[in-house]
């Protein structure tokens, strides 16, 4: 059976992955998974079935023991603008609050 950890090592080693998640969205099962793919090998492949079928290779054993296989594939500037920016510890977030939020992010009512 194909682990999360098997499939990350597989994707590093084969792609030369950067970053590599992969979520088990079965319950635990191992048998429907979806992973964030960051890699230098998927720049020039403009189209996602081009990066699935490199990723597909790379990992084709693991692939056919599982139900449902989602990969989304990012070169890595791609990744740098997609990714979720989160503040660096102890500093604020610079997003404008609405007028129904407080400073910490708290709903308001409004009056």
């Amino acid at each position: 059976m194909a682990t999360a950890e098997s499939l990350t090592a597989k994707l590093i080693s084969k792609l030369d992955a950067t970053h590599v998640e992969i979520e088990d969205l079965s319950g635990g099962c191992g048998q429907f998974l979806e992973a964030i793919i960051v890699s230098p090998q998927f720049i020039g492949k403009k189209s996602t079935l081009a990066r699935h079928r490199l990723v597909n290779a790379a990992i084709k054993e693991e692939v056919a023991a599982v139900h449902a296989w989602t990969p989304k594939c990012f070169t890595p500037e791609e990744w740098e603008k997609k990714r979720p920016q989160q503040p660096a510890p102890g500093v604020p977030n610079d997003k404008p609050m609405s007028d129904a939020t407080n400073a910490s992010g708290d709903v308001q009512p409004q009056a």
